[in-house]
């Protein structure tokens, strides 16, 4: 279960100096850490930001509870396009957070864990611009903030279906596709299926060796549901945030909690969430010897969720594979050593050999 983790009314206070150092330490520096936007933010996708928060108007009120000014700079920037998925009239208004310039370097495209968001990408991320890449940060379907009013089904194929709808309408470029831990088994599924999309991948401490959801695919519907009703419970998502990091201090781990469940707080999650777990989940063990891309493994040397052995059978599974090892992060390195990721990250977008 463990392997499944994630990851005012007035304008935003800068954070008092020592939780910007705080913050700055655990999230690769502080440069423009207090920048914001202010005042109605609006695009195509009809996307509003509140005049007083600067938050879009379809996250939760509870984001502007949170503390780490990484999170609310990169909730600032997020904002919904619309993504088709079936006839011409079916639309899925998808979140994420779009690159500000493009870069003659094919585009990054970050993934995220299971049931969690683009906001885990929240340290890496302007790291990753201010290395001049072309940044995409994109929700899953049925997890993050994307509209599922209309609950569509959220098995793998559905969400693969999903990022390539969204890929084809506005990237339309090979990418380098990033996914960390559950997120690596999406990466997997998807280049297998649509190779012409993906350059390469950056699988981050990878959890690809489970067999789907198993029996809990086969739960009567009112298990299910109370099942998925404890995956956002406070005290789950603390216990899994002690797992997934490595020495954070408690009011850190409180607001990291905040942070990695506030797409839960969203009305269709209890029902995107049972949709995935009922169609079986990910299964890509047979799927790892077909990845035809160049591919970047990076290993936590303190991951308690995912075990090194693990790591090093799928570098050598891969037929065409690097790996790389990151000293003292737990499960979620992006988020505990981002420097480090975002330029290994960087290093292998430009980087043709493998």
């Amino acid at each position: 279960m463990m392997s499944l983790v994630w990851g005012s009314s007035s304008p935003p206070r800068p954070p008092p100096e020592a939780a910007v150092s705080t913050m700055a330490k655990k999230c690769g520096g502080s440069r423009g850490l207090l920048s914001s936007s202010r005042g109605v933010v609006s695009n195509s996708s009809g996307a509003v930001a509140s005049c007083a928060s600067g938050f879009p108007s379809f996250l939760p009120k509870e984001v502007e509870k949170i503390k780490d000014p990484y999170a609310r700079n990169l909730a600032q920037r997020m904002e919904r396009l619309p993504v088709q998925i079936g006839s011409s009239e079916s639309f899925i208004m998808s979140s994420c957070v779009k690159p500000q310039k493009q870069s003659e370097i094919n585009p990054v495209v970050l993934l995220h864990c299971f049931d969690s968001s683009c906001l885990e990408w929240r340290c890496a991320y302007p790291l990753l611009e201010e290395a001049g890449l072309e940044a995409w940060a994109v929700d899953v379907l049925g997890w993050g903030f994307s509209d599922l009013e209309r609950r569509p089904l959220c098995s793998a194929a559905s969400k693969r279906h999903h990022l390539y709808q969204f890929w084809k309408s506005y990237i339309r470029r090979p990418m380098i596709l990033v996914g960390p831990s559950l997120g690596a088994s999406v990466a997997i599924d998807f280049a297998v299926h649509h190779p012409v999309a993906v350059e390469k991948l950056v699988l981050i401490n990878a959890s690809v060796y489970a067999e789907g959801t198993g029996d809990l695919a086969k739960l009567p519907k009112f298990l299910a549901y109370a099942g998925v009703s404890l995956l956002k419970s406070i005290p789950l998502r603390l216990y899994a945030n002690l797992l997934a990091f490595n020495g954070i201090s408690l009011s850190t781990t409180f607001d990291w909690t905040n942070v990695g469940r506030l797409h839960c707080l969203l009305p269709w999650w209890k029902d995107a969430t049972v949709s995935f777990m009922s169609s079986g989940g990910y299964n890509v063990i047979s799927q790892i010897k077909q990845v035809k891309q160049k591919v970047l493994v990076i290993c936590s040397e303190q991951d308690h969720i995912i075990s090194y052995k693990q790591i090093l059978r799928l570098r050598c599974e891969l037929p065409c594979a690097i790996m790389r090892l990151i000293p003292d992060s737990g499960h979620l390195p992006h988020v505990e050593n981002p420097t480090s990721v975002a330029k290994l990250i960087a290093g292998f977008a430009r980087n043709d050999r493998c």
